[in-house]
This record gives C-alpha cells, sequence and structure tokens, in this order.
C-alpha cells in the first residue's frame, strides 16, 4: 500500500536509525485523516508510524510538523511520538515517527492529561508567533511573531488570513464582513493578559491518543506560541474531553475569570479554518459566534 516510489527513501532513511540491512516486516493501514494516508510499518522488527502525500500540494508540511513535534518534546511534559524523519520519494513527502500503540486512559490518565497540559502552556517566548509559517489542517498557518498584543496577533494572523480565503471562495457574508469588522474594533477588551505560552494548536479529539500504558500523547500540532486559551477551546468545539481533564488544568494552572465565555471567540478561528476546509456551511455557527460578541 505504500506507494513503490517511497520504500527505498523510507529504507534509507529507518537506515540511519536500524543499520544498513533493514527488513521489512508487516504493514498496516491506519486512518491518516483527510489529508494523508498512514500505515504501521515494521522495520527489522521494529513498528513505525508512516503518513505520506503530495510534497507538491502541500510543501513543507511534513518538516513543519516535525519541527512542531521536536518543540513540544522538548518541554518534556506530555508525552510525544520520537520523529524518525522526513524525505521525499517522486512526488511524495512521508513523515516517519514512532509508533506509539493506543490504549485505555489509566485510572488518573485525564488527571494527568489536564496538569501537562498546563506544564506544556507554562513554556513561553518574548513573541507570539513562531519563527516559521506552518499549516493548520491543509491550509496555511501564518506565524509571523508579533511582539505586541494577543488581540492583534489574533486579528492579523488568524482571523484575517481565513476570512480573506472565506470571502475569495464565497462563503461569507457581506454582513458577515461588517460584523467581523466591528469585533475587530473591540477586540482588546476581551482577552486577559497573558504572556504567549507554547501551544499544540489543533487540540481537538483527532489529535491525541491514549497510549498502551494509559498516558495521553499529542499528535498533529499546529504549534505556535499563543494565548493558552486557544488550546482549551479547541478541546471543547467537537464535544469536550473528560471534565477530569479541565479540572485538572484549572488546578494547576487556574483560567483567568470568565473563561468559559470566551471560549467561542476563540474557535472563530478554527471554525474559518472548517469553513475554508470543508464549506459554508461552518459558516453559520460563525455568524452565531459573532451575534455574541459584536
Amino acid at each position: 500500500m505504500i506507494p513503490r516510489v517511497l520504500t527505498e527513501a523510507i529504507r534509507q532513511l529507518a537506515g540511519s536509525i536500524e543499520g544498513s540491512d533493514v527488513q521489512f516486516g508487516q504493514v498496516r493501514p491506519l486512518g491518516g485523516g483527510s489529508i494523508n494516508d498512514a500505515c504501521m510499518i515494521e522495520l527489522s522488527g521494529r513498528p513505525y508510524f508512516v503518513k505520506w502525500n503530495s510534497r507538491i500540494r502541500h510543501p513543507g508540511m511534513f518538516e513543519s510538523e516535525a519541527h512542531g513535534l521536536q518543540l513540544l518534546a522538548s518541554t518534556k511534559t506530555v508525552k510525544i511520538p520520537g520523529v524518525v524523519g522526513s524525505g521525499f520519494g517522486g512526488d511524495y513527502a512521508f513523515l516517519m515517527l514512532e509508533y506509539i500503540e493506543g490504549g485505555r486512559p489509566a485510572s488518573d490518565g485525564w488527571e494527568r492529561f489536564g496538569q501537562k497540559l498546563a506544564e506544556l502552556h507554562r513554556n513561553t517566548n518574548e513573541h507570539f508567533g513562531l519563527d516559521r509559517d506552518n499549516y493548520i489542517g491543509s491550509l496555511p498557518q501564518v506565524n509571523s511573531p508579533h511582539p505586541t498584543s494577543w488581540p492583534e496577533f489574533f486579528v492579523e494572523s488568524r482571523l484575517k488570513p481565513q476570512l480573506k480565503m472565506a470571502m475569495q471562495r464565497g462563503h461569507v457574508s457581506s454582513t458577515m464582513q461588517r460584523q467581523f469588522e466591528h469585533l475587530f474594533q473591540k477586540i482588546d477588551q476581551f482577552f486577559p493578559v497573558e504572556p504567549p505560552a507554547l501551544l499544540h494548536g489543533d487540540l481537538w479529539s483527532g489529535n491525541y491518543l491514549f497510549a498502551s500504558n494509559g498516558e495521553a500523547c499529542l499528535i498533529d500540532p499546529a504549534v505556535y506560541y499563543g494565548h493558552r486559551e486557544m488550546d482549551l477551546a479547541m478541546s471543547l468545539l467537537f464535544g469536550g474531553f473528560d471534565k477530569r481533564f479541565y479540572d485538572a488544568y484549572n488546578e494547576a494552572w487556574p483560567m483567568e475569570k470568565g473563561w468559559r465565555a470566551r471560549m467561542d471567540l476563540c474557535n472563530l478561528y478554527p471554525l474559518l479554518v472548517h469553513v475554508n476546509l470543508f464549506g459554508g456551511g461552518y459558516a453559520s455557527q460563525v455568524r452565531a459566534v459573532l451575534e455574541q460578541f459584536v
């Protein structure tokens, strides 16, 4: 199932880990989402996770993902799969990671997940953003560093690029455009001032798993330094995590007053991303959020 043109590139990369005589074993297809194909592959008896897509359609995607995973892992907080490397074969790009066998949460798995995410968010930076752009889903994510304020970064590097794309695709009405302009003028009043936090950036239920030892593991990040409420909001967008996760997070690093009321505002960004990825059906959710804050 792996494109033949990728096999030799994967063999060469694995050879740097396993030695020159790499033996291919079992290959098991895995869900790769709407962007990638993925599998578990045994190389010299050891399992690895490999995913691939078009290097032409998504240039630099896996290099930026590998950088994000390594940045998260450097904090030694939440478990992150180890990065073996990335590469190319023909028109394909691929990313090779440590394979994490899925399991059930330990008895304190949700509590530890919340605590570890709070520890991750304690990692800060001088600026909002990142030293490179990356992706949110299959869409480019602008990370040009902003030394000023979170509201400015949120508007200029999160909402405006997605809004512009949605307008070009005909998903946004003139009324909604005016509502966004009104929001931009008053957005300073909503967010509490906090230092930039290192974020996973795309923290919905499809981007974590519990490993076989019961520990939570983060995957598929869209890393940047931003307001920590963005990760919490994204986790709530499609039903939310276990209550123990939020209780433990709040115990480790209490959220600022009124944080629940700001979750919908934070989620304007992923909702606009969904408008651009999946069509205008999400526009009604965007409109409902705007009506709360404009």
